[in-house]
């Protein structure tokens, strides 16, 4: 039927199905700093590429960057939705529309944006898939500055980052464990 979507056999249905949570945790662990969580949805030689001044050859030079990057002091959302994944035995494709926001209190910043994920998956040993390599294109970014939303008030935070009069204003404690 022309213009019609293809809809995969079962098997393939599972893969696209364990892609989808594979990258929903990789989300999920990077918005709540588990490292090695995060680690764990990446095979070890994983590359990452988010334009031409940010490349990762290896899953450990681009966690160690996440984790100096995106530490406790930056709260951050990442949305990850409309998935196009094609499967081709033990490898896949898949592109991802992203929205994300970036919360930087101690630089008195906000970003927010949208970009297009293009991912490569490899099914490994243990049988579950991981990502072998990741990175967006940005269909736009925008920064302002929190002085310029003097109405915004941060309530609550994970990290303990809480609203002051004088503005947001971080206090030190760990994440719950949950």
């Amino acid at each position: 039927m022309p213009g019609s979507i293809p809809v995969p056999e079962n098997g393939a249905r599972d893969d696209v199905s364990e892609i989808c949570r594979l990258k929903y945790r990789y989300l999920r662990t990077l918005d709540t700093k588990q490292w090695d969580e995060f680690a764990d949805t990446m095979v070890a030689e994983a590359t990452a590429t988010y334009s031409e001044y940010l490349q990762f050859e290896s899953r450990e030079a681009f966690i160690a960057f996440m984790r100096n990057t995106l530490g406790p002091h930056v709260i951050t959302e990442h949305r990850c939705d409309h998935p196009e994944i094609d499967i081709d035995g033990d490898t896949a494709t898949g592109t991802w529309y992203l929205a994300d926001t970036v919360l930087i209190p101690e630089h008195n910043m906000l970003l927010r944006g949208a970009a297009f994920y293009s991912d490569r998956y490899i099914r490994c040993d243990d049988g579950h898939w991981r990502i072998s390599h990741t990175g967006y294109e940005r269909t736009y970014e925008v920064v302002l500055s929190l002085s310029d939303l003097p109405s915004l008030r941060l309530t609550s935070s994970r990290w303990g980052l809480i609203a002051r009069d004088s503005g947001l204003e971080s206090v030190e404690r760990e994440p719950e464990a949950g």
